[in-house]
C-alpha cells in the first residue's frame, strides 16, 4: 500500500515548531521592511546608482517594499511547509492505530 508519510514524528513535530518561528518572524521583518525601518536600511540591496536618481529616497523606499514581498512569499513558503509537517504529524499518528 502506498503511503505519503515519508518523515517521523519526532523530524515532523521540529518541522512544525520551525515553521511557525520562520513565519512569525517572516511576517515581523516584512511588517518592518514595509514600513521602512530605519534599523533595517543595511539588509535592503541598493547599489551607488540608487542615490544618483533624481529621486532617491523613493528608490530606497521601492527596494524596502522588494524586500518586504520577499520576506511575505518566504513566510507563505513556511507555512506551507508547517501545514506538511501538521500532515505528516497526523499520518504517523494514525499508523500508531493501525493494525499490521
Amino acid at each position: 500500500m502506498v503511503t505519503l508519510l515519508c518523515c517521523g514524528p519526532k523530524m515532523a513535530a521540529c518541522g512544525i515548531v520551525l515553521s511557525i518561528w520562520g513565519v512569525i518572524m517572516l511576517v515581523l521583518l516584512g511588517i518592518f521592511f514595509n514600513v521602512h525601518s530605519a534599523v533595517l536600511f543595511e539588509d535592503v540591496p541598493f547599489t551607488e546608482n540608487d542615490f544618483q536618481d533624481k529621486n532617491p529616497p523613493q528608490e530606497i523606499y521601492r527596494l524596502y517594499e522588494k524586500v518586504s514581498y520577499n520576506c511575505f512569499i518566504a513566510a507563505a513558503i513556511y507555512a506551507l511547509l508547517g501545514g506538511f509537517s501538521f500532515c505528516q504529524v497526523r499520518l504517523n499518528k494514525r499508523k500508531e492505530y493501525m493494525v499490521r
